[in-house]
This record gives structure tokens, C-alpha cells and sequence, in this order.
């Protein structure tokens, strides 16, 4: 047997080979990520905020799930603290203090709980969003290293015993199978985690502040968009190894949800697949509808495509409304890889679905994605005298009508807006003729040359133009106007409708009363809550005409979405369901007999479900309603 000296010096040298392994482990994959191409990371700012990312916004996603966060704090807390204070015992006044070895055992003891947490996930029975495979030998692992570790510690502590070497060997094996994971199994996220979050593609995500601007495509570039692993960046194929295989995304994912052929989950796990050909089998949920993976794998590999890794269909089921990675706890751009892939797919092959080629086609060549006469946009406030910005030499608010001036429906939503705005005396005037579409449905369905095309003619008309502010009802062209036309020239404060109303009543411009005894549940827009933060306005304005309002489940930034962005009506990929079936079951659920809504998409898809009891209304509509009773 080994005498305490010798255990004392074997025992940290087992962690050190453990870090030495999964330091190799690292290095044999940051090969593969090297085959990306290149991308600019400020290393040092990166690496001095890693313990907030970490710590806090990390933590504040994972914290959402209360079991998974106490499991994380303690597993996780538990192996690093432990490890770290085995590995620095190797320093002769540690290791032959036996008070210290005590501390070492209970860190191994609290790993050992944390362990179990990990455990009771996969057995007897596994929680069905979590992946199965090698992440099933994970808790099995936990448990050697730390039941190993805490008996080698008391030993070391009490001065031996006879099972000091049998502890020693558990927790080997243990150790070593973690370190070994770190390349192909459930470790590799740890590690990998750890450096996309220095890397991370979109920094900003970090500074309290929506990140979610496509990033203009070079249109120059020998190749557009992405055809295989290769021709994403390096940090991104590093970002894609960091997922844990969680789940979170499926059970967040619409079309998921809807039986359409498209698994969040399963798609970041075919990008890795497809970068390395010696990785295990998937061992997830699948792809509704019964499609698996198959083609090639390799940095060179080809991605999309019926016999490819991933089918086309999966590509355009998404509806790019950032569910996914709202709830991603390792903040992974699940919709920045469905773009850039859409991106290849639509300007290097022309491969759009065959319902998206006309809407495409007539954006390119007419400026509207129904190729209707721009002339025509203002026709639904016909007696209502809109005031055009062409014959004025300024006004206080531009008003952006959108794609939705077209549809009878939301005319209704716009008349109502455009009548509150001269209720309180606003000086707003609207672009006519001149307002094109702002291009999100070709920037989203890949199309990023007429979606540049549109901005930079939108921006040189905003230029023309003397205006202090842009007021839009509709969170898409919101999102283009606010976050990505700045690329192109166009900076201008843009604000909500909902959030302007709010203005106007808090400022005492609009008077409204109260419509009480109506029970009302708000739907958040995608565009509006998720990509631009804005969860309180319409909430407010509800609140102050006195609806009695009642959440949904799925509310605020996690709010399910309608299933009408990212191209996917023209999409139009079959499924088992509905998406605003869906969603309009769920606010039947509140009993509430009103949805209140913000956006011409949300009003379009929710009131298009045939068999709903509620009613469809705009903010603007309710407000106004209540300004008239309140006269």
C-alpha cells in the first residue's frame, strides 16, 4: 500500500494529468475550429469579463431552470474547487497538512451531491429534452472522481487507510474519463463553453443591451454565405461546440413544436457532425418527420441539401424569432448559422422554397414583396388626409406605415393610430410613394443583396428628409430601421408605437378612460420583445385604459412566437401543426376574451386561425377605443 507521502504526491499528480489531457483534448479540436475562417476577437477584454459572462449572464439563463441551476452550482463549483485545491497540494506545506486534506475532502463531497443532481436527470429515467449517448456515462463519471476523491483525501487526512488505493483508482478513472470527454463527449462543452464565451461572436449580447443586427454579407466575397463548416468563422465553429446538448432550445423552438422538420438542438449538432467525421452519433430528439442526417462530414463537406447533413426544409422552417437562443445557456447564435446557411442557399444557388421565389422576385423589382404600386400604400386612410413629408420642409415624426398599409386588416390598426396621433396634436407626416419595404423579408430569407439594395435606397430618402423621429406600429421594419440600417448610412432614433402612445399619454397629450370588466392577455412580437427588448410598453398602455390584463405562459422575452417571421408564410414548410394554433391555444388558456397584439404579422397569423373564441386587437385600436369612451 502507499504510504501517505507517496499518496500525497500521486494524488495531485492525477489532477495534473487530468488538466494535461484535457489540454491535449483541446488542442486536437481547436484544429478542427481553425478551419473556419478568420474573425477578429479582442482576446484581452474577453478574458477579463469571462468571470461576469460566466457568473451572471450565463448564470441568469441557466437560473431559470431552478433544479439545473442548483445541480450547475453545485457540480460545477464543486469539481473546479475541488480539483484546484488537489492539483496545488502538490506544494509540500499543503500536502502535508492535514486540516487541509479535510477541505479537499468536502469539496470532493460536495461534487459527489452535485453528481447525483446530475444523475437523477438520466436515471431511472431521462428527462426526454436532454440528449442521450455519452452524455448518459456523465454522471457515472462525476461520481467516480468525487467518491475516489473524497475517500483519497480523508485518507491523506487520517494518515492512510485500506482504501486509499482503491480510492486513488476510482477517482483516476473518473478523472482521466472526464479529461478524455473533453474532445468528443459532454466535457468538450466546459472547455469549450469557457473560450466561446471570451470569442463570442456578438460581445454586445453582454453589455445589457439587445445584440441582434444581421451583420452585412460582403457581396464581393468569392463565395456568399455558408456552404460548409469550413466558411463559418473559427470562433463559430467554436461556439457550436460549445453546446451541452440541454435541450432548452427544442422545448423553446415554435416549428419544433409545431411537427415541422426543424430541431435547434439537432441542428447545432449536425454544424459540429459536419466539422468532424469522427464524431458519435446524435443521440437527441430527431427532426420531426422522420428526416435524419446523412452526406458527408469534414471542414469541406457540403451542409444543405436532401442527401446532405441537413435537408432544405429544416432550413426554411425556421421563423429566425431567437427563441432558441433566448434560451440557450451557453449563448449560442442559433439563427445567425440558419442565416448565413440561407444566405448560400439563396445568392450562390438560387435555391429559395418555391412559394418565396415570387415575393423575392417582386421585392427586387417593384420595392414591395406583392408587387404593389408604392402609391397604393397610403390607401387605407382614405378621408383620413395624411400628410406627406414631400411637400412639407420638415415634421417633428415620420411615420413609417410597413408592409402591413397593404392589408385591409391592419388598415384598421393604422387608421386607428393615425386618429390618436391628431387626438393629440402631433406633427407627423408620412413618406407615400417614396417608403419601399425595408427589406427583412429578402435579408432573412438570405436574399442580402436586395435587402442592401432596399436600405441603401431607403436611407438616401430618409436623407432627402428633415425629421426628428421615425414612429413604425410594425417590430419588423422597427428592427431594420433601428439595427441594421445604421450599416448603410441611415441613423435615426426609432421608436415603437406603443412605446410613442405611451408618450402621448403620460405627457398628458392623450386623455384615454378606462374600459374595465375586460379581460385581456398581451402577445409579445418577436421583433419587438426579443430582438429590441420592448416588453413593458404595451403592458403599460393596457394598464392604463384599466383592461384586467392576464399573462400567458410564454410571455415577455420568452414568448412563443406567431410563426409569422423569418420568411416562414412564404416559406410555407408542412407540419404536424400550426405555429398560431399554437400560440392562440395558449392564450385561451388565460380565458381571456381579447389578444392584444403589436405587430401587422402577429394580427395576420393569430387572426388566421379559424376556430379562436378571441378577439384580435392592435394596442393603438384599444386605445383609441378607450380615448373615445373617456370623452
Amino acid at each position: 500500500m502507499a504510504g501517505p507521502v507517496s499518496l500525497a504526491t500521486v494524488f495531485p499528480g492525477l489532477v495534473w494529468a487530468m488538466a494535461a489531457l484535457a489540454l491535449v483534448q483541446v488542442a486536437r479540436r481547436a484544429i478542427l475550429w481553425r478551419a473556419g475562417a478568420t474573425a477578429p476577437v479582442a482576446w484581452l477584454e474577453g478574458l477579463a469579463k469571462l468571470p461576469r459572462r460566466y457568473l451572471v449572464d450565463v448564470h441568469n439563463v441557466v437560473a431559470r431552470d431552478a433544479y439545473a441551476s442548483r445541480m450547475h452550482a453545485v457540480v460545477a463549483g464543486g469539481l473546479l474547487v475541488a480539483s484546484v485545491l488537489t492539483a496545488l497540494a502538490i506544494l509540500p506545506p499543503l500536502g502535508g497538512f492535514a486540516p487541509y486534506w479535510i477541505l479537499v475532502a468536502l469539496a470532493f463531497a460536495v461534487t459527489a451531491a452535485g453528481a447525483l443532481l446530475v444523475g437523477a436527470r438520466r436515471y431511472p429515467r431521462r428527462t426526454p429534452r436532454l440528449s442521450a449517448g455519452r452524455f448518459q456515462i456523465l454522471p457515472v463519471l462525476l461520481v467516480a472522481y468525487a467518491l475516489g476523491g473524497a475517500v483519497t483525501a480523508l485518507a491523506l487526512a487520517t494518515g492512510g487507510g485500506l482504501l486509499a488505493p482503491v480510492a486513488l483508482a476510482l477517482a483516476a478513472a473518473g478523472g482521466l474519463g472526464l479529461a478524455f470527454e473533453v474532445r468528443h463527449g459532454p466535457m468538450r462543452h466546459a472547455a469549450a463553453g469557457a473560450l466561446h464565451l471570451v470569442a463570442h461572436p456578438r460581445p454586445g449580447r453582454f453589455a445589457g443591451r439587445p445584440d441582434t443586427a444581421l451583420q452585412p454579407l460582403d457581396l464581393e466575397a468569392p463565395r456568399l454565405g455558408v456552404a460548409t463548416p469550413a466558411d463559418f468563422t473559427w470562433n463559430r465553429l467554436l461556439s457550436y461546440d460549445a453546446c451541452v446538448s440541454c435541450g432548452r432550445c427544442e422545448t423553446a423552438c415554435p416549428a419544433f413544436a409545431a411537427g415541422q422538420p426543424l430541431n435547434p438542438k439537432r441542428l447545432i449538432q449536425d454544424l459540429v457532425a459536419g466539422l468532424s467525421p469522427a464524431e458519435p452519433a446524435y443521440a437527441g430528439a430527431p427532426y420531426p418527420g422522420g428526416r435524419e442526417a446523412a452526406g458527408g462530414r469534414g471542414p469541406l463537406a457540403r451542409l444543405i441539401g436532401p442527401d446532405a447533413r441537413i435537408h432544405p426544409d429544416t432550413l426554411w422552417s425556421c421563423t429566425t424569432c431567437r427563441a432558441c437562443v433566448e434560451e440557450c445557456p451557453m449563448m449560442i447564435e442559433h439563427v445567425d448559422a440558419v442565416v448565413a446557411l440561407r444566405r448560400h442557399e439563396t445568392l450562390e444557388r438560387g435555391a429559395l422554397p418555391e412559394k418565396a421565389i415570387a415575393p423575392v422576385t417582386e421585392l427586387r423589382q417593384a420595392g414591395d414583396p406583392g408587387g404593389r404600386p408604392l402609391r397604393a400604400r397610403t390607401d387605407f386612410a382614405a378621408g383620413l388626409d395624411l400628410p406627406l413629408i414631400s411637400g412639407r420642409e420638415s415634421t417633428d415624426v415620420l411615420l413609417w406605415l410597413g408592409e402591413g398599409a397593404y392589408d385591409l386588416r391592419y388598415g384598421r390598426t393604422l387608421r386607428a393610430l393615425v386618429r390618436l396621433l391628431r387626438e393629440a396634436g402631433v406633427d407627423f407626416a408620412v413618406l407615400g410613394p417614396e417608403e419601399r419595404d425595408t427589406g427583412d423579408l429578402a435579408r432573412r430569407l438570405g436574399d442580402e443583396a436586395t435587402f442592401q439594395d432596399l436600405a441603401r435606397t431607403n436611407a438616401a430618402t430618409l436623407a432627402r428628409h428633415r425629421f426628428r423621429r421615425i414612429v413604425t406600429a410594425d417590430p419588423h421594419a422597427l428592427h431594420a430601421l433601428r439595427n441594421e440600417y445604421p450599416d448603410f448610412g441611415a441613423r435615426y432614433p426609432v421608436v415603437h408605437h406603443s412605446a410613442f402612445l405611451l408618450e402621448l399619454v403620460r405627457d398628458g397629450r392623450l386623455n384615454p378612460g378606462r374600459l374595465p370588466d375586460r379581460a385581456v392577455t398581451y402577445h409579445d412580437p418577436c421583433y419587438l420583445a426579443r430582438y429590441n427588448g420592448e416588453t413593458e410598453a404595451p403592458r403599460a398602455l393596457l394598464d392604463a385604459i384599466g383592461l384586467t390584463r392576464v399573462e400567458m405562459a410564454r410571455s415577455g422575452r420568452r414568448a412563443m412566437c406567431c410563426g409569422g417571421g423569418g420568411g416562414a408564410p412564404v416559406s410555407d414548410i408542412p407540419g404536424e401543426r400550426r405555429i398560431p394554433d399554437l400560440r392562440m391555444a395558449q392564450a385561451a388558456e388565460t380565458g381571456a376574451g381579447t389578444v392584444a397584439v403589436a405587430c401587422p404579422s402577429c394580427t395576420a397569423m393569430l387572426e388566421g386561425v379559424t376556430d379562436r373564441e378571441a378577439e384580435i386587437r392592435d394596442i393603438a385600436e384599444l386605445l383609441l377605443e378607450a380615448v373615445e369612451a373617456g370623452r
